[in-house]
């Protein structure tokens, strides 16, 4: 019989805020956590604008190694300390149990990369750190959390592009279900990228303003970072601890679109096979479902195609599910959205709020449902699915439920 999975921690590091509790306190007023970019030079780009986050340390004292991480890292380990400290496990305790870690990325450690590659290009290979193969790959993001909390369990990372956050926490949820392991540390995590922003902005995905998903005269996407992790457990192993149960995990389900790499499927195929799967895989219909959190990433074609797969999944019910893209506030924080998504979900669930999609001003026609716009609503909420639909076409689709005996 397989085992239900339970949200017992989470830690988050955002635009609006470092911290669980800071985080949904600014969520829910509708904060936006955009600004211009102080990282790097914007100059030639379409916009200037981005959601850094600004008042991270990465130098407070967590140890040497710690100090030689990169920013990814740096933002996983400390969302992490947040999730095992709201769950009430100590280093002791992960030592001692069968420990996972799954992580979601898109760019890894690409500040890292990008400052070797400045240095190879001003200054010749030379002068390139020697460390550097052991600190850009994107599993070193696992392995320097494993090392920092001494787990010996099974680590990955998964990059999914923009779908990595689900597929992370989904990849812990079937290790859990199965028996393989009690606990698992799940999210994802991306840091503010140069190469990252330049592409999007080839690609003419940026928005040279604000991110305005939905709205008739959305402009395109911002470019953000970010981190998001939570603690799932066995309900047999929360209960053994009595630990406060948070939310639970009921399903997921992913899928490609098998089309262009950049935009898509203009059907929306991928995404309802991703959808469909994910209310099966939680034992639950179209009916259970009470509210939507969009990938909304504020462009013209992943809007649209999002609101068609509303359509066609849920039929006239889509017309009474509220809907918001918390990418309105936050940015696109890539791997790391799915992640702080769930921790926004179960947050929802637990204060009964629904947050807002801000910036939302002119209606599309083509986007005709309930975003939730610009102020976070009370609502009785019992059950959310957290959608993403990356770029590659990789699609993911998370269920989430209030906890209940």
């Amino acid at each position: 019989m397989s085992k239900r999975v339970v949200v017992t921690g989470m830690g988050v590091i955002t635009p609006i805020g470092i911290g669980v509790q800071i985080f949904w306190n600014n969520l829910i007023a509708g904060t936006n956590g955009v600004k211009k970019i102080t990282t790097f030079s914007t100059d030639g780009f379409r916009t200037d604008k981005g959601g850094e986050v600004l008042d991270f340390d990465e130098k407070k004292d967590l140890g040497k190694d710690y100090l030689a991480m990169g920013r990814s890292s740096k933002f996983a380990i400390t969302s992490i300390i947040e999730a095992l400290n709201m769950a009430k496990i100590d280093l002791d305790y992960l030592k001692k149990s069968k420990v996972a870690i799954s992580v979601g990325t898109t760019m890894g450690e690409m500040q890292i990369i990008e400052e070797a590659v400045k240095t190879f290009v001003t200054k010749g290979f030379s002068d390139v750190p020697d460390d550097l193969p052991k600190k850009y790959p994107c599993n070193v993001i696992s392995a320097n959390i494993a090392k920092f909390f001494e787990i010996s369990g099974q680590t990955i990372v998964i990059p999914a592009a923009c779908a990595a956050g689900n597929y992370a926490i989904g990849y812990g949820f079937d290790l859990i279900r199965m028996g393989r392991v009690d606990l698992a540390i799940v999210g994802g995590v991306d840091p503010m990228s140069n190469i990252a922003f330049a592409g999007f902005s080839k690609l003419m995905a940026c928005s040279p303003d604000v991110c305005a998903p939905f709205d008739f005269e959305r402009k395109g996407m911002i470019v953000s970072e970010g981190a998001g992790f939570l603690i799932l457990e066995s309900l047999e192993n929360a209960k053994n601890r009595k630990a406060n149960i948070l939310s639970e995990i009921l399903g997921y389900g992913v899928s490609n679109d098998a089309f262009k790499s950049t935009i898509p499927h203009p059907e929306g195929k991928g995404g309802i096979l991703a959808v469909k799967k994910a209310i099966k895989n939680a034992n639950l219909n179209i009916e259970d479902i009470d509210y939507l959190c969009a990938h909304g990433t504020g462009t013209g074609e992943n809007d649209k195609v999002e609101t068609i797969i509303s359509k066609e999944v849920f039929g006239k019910k889509a017309y009474n599910i509220p809907i918001s893209s918390l990418k309105s506030m936050l940015g696109h924080t890539m791997g790391a959205c799915s992640a702080i998504e769930t921790v926004a979900c179960t947050k929802m669930i637990e204060e009964q709020i629904l947050a807002p999609t801000i910036n939302y001003k002119t209606p599309d026609p083509l986007c005709d449902l309930d975003y939730v716009p610009n102020t976070a609503r009370k609502a009785k909420v019992k059950t959310i699915l957290n959608n993403s639909y990356a770029f590659g076409g990789n699609n993911s689709s998370l269920v989430i439920k209030e906890f209940q005996e």
